[in-house]
């Protein structure tokens, strides 16, 4: 068994009464690529924003490679690679620029830099849209560039939030091949999602609703105890 890479304690989060996360924990292995499912609302964002040390934990407490996300959230945030749902990259900057400000922004030397672009280019296929700007992109390869630019310092974990969401068929295949490779490198992947396709796909899942985790299971294993209730979040 891998040691557990990531580990939430109890961890729960309340804006106001509205109880987003209840008592969750959780522990996923180095290598795995852990699919988080549940309905719109179930409290998926708001538990990988706390794992990423954006939102403060109302109790509990979580640790990413045994640094804690909130105490240690700047050590934390070397660790890993965040895509949000929405685009959050520069929309105004070329596709080049935006990997060298966010590799600048990670502290990465100008040498290493170009080659991890040149590299990074390749694997997310946009070689031929270096100069172009990010807002001209589709929005599958904006999410690609997106995915592109959380690698660029090389981190060990990604969590990626709904990110084939909006998208067409061929940038979903895309993005899971991708993702698969990145998990054949040693890469941890977190990420959520509400297609039962795509959960199929994944090494683990967990089952959240109502800000509580049902259960962790193979994909076969939850499909078989959950079968009604996930059919009616795949046709949500």
């Amino acid at each position: 068994m891998n040691k557990p890479v990531i580990v939430l304690d109890h961890l729960s989060k309340s804006f106001g009464n509205v109880h987003a996360v209840q008592d969750l924990s959780l522990q996923i292995e180095a290598g795995t690529i852990f699919g988080f499912l549940g309905p719109n609302g179930a409290g998926k964002t708001t538990t990988m924003r706390m794992l990423c040390g954006l939102t403060h934990p109302t109790a509990g407490h979580a640790t990413v490679e045994g640094a804690d996300v909130w105490k240690d959230r700047h050590l934390v945030r070397t660790k890993f690679g965040y895509v949000p749902q929405r685009f959050s990259l520069y929309r105004d900057l070329t596709v080049l620029e935006n990997f060298r400000f966010f590799g600048g922004a990670y502290g990465v030397t100008s040498a290493e830099l170009e080659q991890r672009i040149e590299r990074l280019l390749r694997v997310i296929d946009l070689q031929e849209k270096g100069n172009t700007a990010a807002q001209s992109l589709s929005g599958g390869m904006r999410q690609l560039l997106a995915i592109g630019c959380a690698l660029v310092h090389n981190p060990s974990l990604l969590f990626f939030d709904e990110p084939t969401v909006g998208l067409d068929p061929v940038h979903r295949q895309q993005i899971w091949d991708l993702l698969y490779d990145l998990s054949h490198e040693g890469k941890t992947i977190f990420v959520t999602t509400h297609y039962m396709d795509e959960v199929e796909r994944c090494t683990e899942v967990g089952f959240i609703e109502g800000g509580q985790l049902l259960a962790k299971a193979s994909p076969r294993a939850l499909k078989s105890t959950f079968r009604t209730r996930l059919l009616e979040i795949d046709v949500a």
